[in-house]
């Protein structure tokens, strides 16, 4: 059976860096811009204040009530069925990418609220860094492999791994067993002081016809595939891993093909551990309300914002909660109907 590699003390002190427990700040990240261009307004929501906490969720598009007094959380869960997560259902986005053995693992991501508690807690992976870098988001895993924390680190992200306030051990047998006390993590957080870019082109402007799909499956490898099904206008994840009535409901989902290399190392039950390159461009689709839209994805940097297009043009998603899958191009597949 296989286990992730751990660490047992927090990623800060092995990052070679001391911060202090009660103040985990956001720094801005660097750019890895090649073409020039720019997808990221200096002002995305026009209030003329970048400098200043915008009143847009950057991750559902949605206004805020008071400004999170907390930075943006990504928590690394489990997502092979040997753990029931918990803690999804609070998420306002959840991202899901490929590990070795041609399982999936998710990134969710919190903002506007907070579980008690989440799990089952597993290790980042060299792919988060294109997940999260552009939110400035926090990372929460069990853990990495030392190629892998070196990378997150050198991208500039903040980590919060094992041996760190919050982290215990539940019931059932390890490694899908540690959990995270959300509220002993928060706790000694300070709030972001500006607000990133929103992850996705959400806008007013209505979706593109499409087709009808209320139905669809998600196909990342031989052995793992995540199927979805409209129900009074959320999709629901009809082979979902967690606990009865705690399940991540979007509005939106979007399937992203993606590349897929290898990281370079092996994970400790000998799989070479897949790295799936989250920048460039390729084929998405768009699940909402019903419907299907079809269209190109681009990111120009590992740091920058997804943008949407079709044919006949900048293709804009409803404000709300999202499902981010990011299918392989190569041994991936989506199934309609």
């Amino acid at each position: 059976m296989r286990t992730d590699r751990t660490t047992t003390r927090p990623a800060w002190l092995r990052a070679g860096s001391l911060l202090a427990a009660s103040a985990l700040l956001l720094t801005a990240c660097g750019g890895d811009k090649k073409d020039g261009g720019s997808d990221q307004p200096a002002d995305p929501q026009g209030t003329g204040h970048q400098s200043t906490l915008s009143r847009i969720n950057p991750l559902t598009g949605e206004r805020l009530g008071a400004p999170p007094k907390r930075p943006i959380l990504a928590f690394k869960i489990d997502n092979s069925g040997h753990g029931t997560q918990v803690g999804l259902g609070k998420a306002d986005m959840v991202v899901e990418e490929l590990v070795e053995g041609g399982i999936t693992r998710l990134a969710a991501f919190y903002y506007s609220k907070v579980p008690h508690r989440a799990g089952p807690m597993r290790s980042m992976r060299a792919t988060d860094i294109g997940i999260v870098q552009p939110l400035k988001a926090v990372l929460v895993a069990s853990g990495g492999a030392g190629v892998t924390l070196r990378r997150v680190h050198g991208a500039g992200i903040r980590t919060v791994t094992e041996g760190a306030p919050g982290f215990y051990r539940g019931q059932g047998y390890a490694p899908y067993n540690l959990f995270m006390d959300v509220d002993k993590l928060v706790k000694p957080m300070k709030a972001l002081r500006t607000t990133p870019t929103p992850y996705l082109p959400f806008g007013d402007q209505d979706l593109p016809k499409g087709k009808p799909a209320k139905r669809f499956t998600a196909v990342f490898s031989t052995s793992s595939a995540t199927s979805f099904e409209l129900r009074k206008g959320k999709y629901v994840n009809t082979d979902s891993n967690a606990t009865k009535g705690d399940d991540f409901l979007p509005d939106t989902v979007v399937v992203l093909r993606v590349k897929v290399g290898l990281a370079g190392y092996r994970d400790p039950a000998g799989y070479p551990v897949p790295e799936t390159k989250f920048t460039g461009r390729g084929p998405a689709v768009v699940f909402h309300d019903g419907r299907m839209v079809r269209g190109t994805w681009v990111k120009n940097g590992l740091d920058r914002v997804v943008t949407l297009r079709t044919a006949a043009g900048p293709l804009e998603i409803p404000a709300g909660k999202v499902r981010l899958e990011l299918v392989p191009v190569k041994g991936g597949d989506l199934r309609v109907g």
